[in-house]
């Protein structure tokens, strides 16, 4: 059986993982405190790392981020909700050309961090989603 790749060698644009839960907490340090005392999460001032492997490539470490945000921090705008997840995501560019066919919103450009590749919509309901896909 013969497999015939994509011309351009990209991997299909979808999600593939939530990559972090973000909220609003109206004292972040004391609600990680809590965390840490009553759940003995191990946190710091960015929240939590859960890490986990990766289901088709056992050795890949893979990881997941709870972090609770200030209240009234613009970072979930222009969304009035108070929470934002962070999906992780193959071919963001991709993705991106998909969700802008589909008249989904896109707030901002691409950002590009040492760390991924960034990009900000808004679902149905007004939620404003952080698509990340992590750098190799």
């Amino acid at each position: 059986m013969k497999i015939i790749q994509p011309m351009n060698n990209k991997k299909e644009p979808k999600v593939i993982g939530i990559g972090s839960v973000m909220f609003f907490s109206e004292n972040p340090k004391a609600t990680r405190e809590w965390y840490a005392k009553n759940l003995n999460m191990n946190v710091s001032d960015w929240g939590a790392t859960f890490e986990s492997r990766n289901i088709d490539n056992p050795d890949q470490l893979e990881s997941m981020q709870w972090c609770p945000t200030k209240v009234g921090s613009d970072y979930f705008a222009p969304s009035e909700k108070p929470f934002m997840i962070n999906y992780r995501v193959q071919n963001i560019e991709g993705l991106i050309e998909q969700l802008k066919a589909n008249g989904v919103t896109i707030i901002g450009d691409l950002i590009d961090h040492e760390y991924g590749k960034f990009a900000h919509i808004l679902d149905e309901d007004g939620n404003k989603i952080e698509l990340w896909e992590p750098a190799e």
